[in-house]
């Protein structure tokens, strides 16, 4: 997608054509079958292939929103209505300037809803049958008792710990849930993952080493991997943490809270493709997250959820630039070294209610995200 200032052409024309007709109907007989209804003009068009002509100009383009035509670099144009737009205008906000096609919300329609069947949520997320609960049940007994070890009396500054997640109780509630999660997913054409996921050509896992770090990173205790791993069990089970992805229309795709959480619990594992943050410098993606900060930069990896994800891809993020953006934060953003490898978790920072929307500080300690324009 090119701003105001460029002068692209599209790669393609196709034109829809319609046949008019010349001569009264015939008579039919009352044996006859229906007469298909035509669809409406407005239905041929949402769905029929669209072609831009290009203007010989763009110098007097204005906001479709707004009406300025200030910051000409950050006017976006419809590839289907060829109307201007300001990334910070539009709703949902556009962060980056898109690579290839855009449409403005008004030709892109509203967002289908899909639905799934139980079948189709426990086979879209993997989630294993009960017959390996057994291994698991044995593994969380065997915590219980390192847990139990005696420890020497000493007097240390109490740490706060992580707290495991709570699903709802209720099955039909939990696969809502589940479809929530599933629908959005599907809409943006991305897969699950619960995991990181290393790809051919991309950053292998040898170069994921937290002893390359440069800061920043901290060390996940053995109480905190115990409730790490009880996540990750309960997880596999299809026992999910209790939200749900809603859309908005002026903020997308987001999360809110199906049941109280507590303070300091774990919400979930940033997951997506890890990649070497040179080689994405330039890329449109909103939705890259830091892994690894080396020493160099070409020790720097990043986490790319524009092909996998789960539910941290949604979580909205914070205008940390007034007061009133501050205030929305409930959880936060935290890289863990854990098994010397780096992770990153979002944890909760204060207990969430009920129908209350997920956000967290998309910028942590770097201040590179453009949050100002933020809602």
């Amino acid at each position: 997608m090119a701003t105001a200032t460029s002068n692209s052409s599209p790669s393609a024309q196709r034109h829809v054509g319609f046949s008019r007709r010349t001569q009264a109907p015939r008579q039919l007989d009352d044996d006859s079958p229906p007469v298909n209804k035509y669809r409406l003009l407005s239905e041929i068009m949402a769905r029929a292939p669209y072609a831009v002509l290009e203007r010989e100009t763009y110098s007097d383009l204005l906001c479709d929103q707004c009406g300025s035509g200030e910051l000409p670099e950050e006017l976006l144009l419809c590839d289907k209505c060829d109307k201007g737009f300001h990334m910070k205008c539009v709703r949902p906000i556009v962060v980056r300037v898109p690579i290839g096609s855009w449409l403005c919300p008004n030709c892109q329609g509203g967002k289908r809803v899909r639905t799934f069947s139980q079948k189709k949520i426990i086979d879209f997320f993997g989630i294993r049958r009960s017959s390996d609960d057994a291994n698991d049940k044995r593994s969380s007994q065997d915590a219980k008792k390192r847990r139990k070890r005696s420890r020497p009396l000493v007097l240390h500054k109490k740490k706060r710990r992580l707290l495991p997640f709570v699903p709802t109780k209720d099955p039909a509630q939990r696969l809502k849930q589940m479809g929530s999660l599933a629908s959005a997913l599907t809409a943006l054409n991305l897969e699950f993952s619960d995991h990181l996921t290393y790809l051919p050509g991309m950053a292998p896992r040898s170069a994921n080493q937290a002893s390359l770090e440069n800061g920043g990173m901290q060390t996940l205790s053995k109480e905190d991997m115990e409730t790490l791993e009880k996540c990750i069990a309960m997880s596999k089970r299809g026992e999910f943490p209790p939200f749900m992805v809603v859309y908005d229309s002026r903020e997308g795709y987001t999360v809110e809270a199906d049941d109280l959480i507590k303070d300091m619990t774990i919400i979930a594992e940033y997951t997506g493709d890890v990649d070497y943050l040179d080689k994405r410098e330039q890329d449109d993606c909103d939705s890259i997250m830091t892994l690894l900060l080396g020493a160099e930069s070409s020790q720097s990896l990043v986490i790319c959820a524009d092909k996998r994800g789960n539910i941290a891809r949604f979580i909205s993020g914070i205008n940390n630039h007034t007061q009133e953006g501050r205030k929305k934060q409930n959880c936060k953003c935290v890289r863990y070294n854990v098994n010397g490898e780096c992770r990153v978790f979002l944890v909760a920072t204060r207990d969430i209610s009920k129908g209350e929307r997920l956000y967290y500080d998309y910028n942590g300690h770097e201040y590179e995200y453009p949050t100002h324009h933020f809602v």
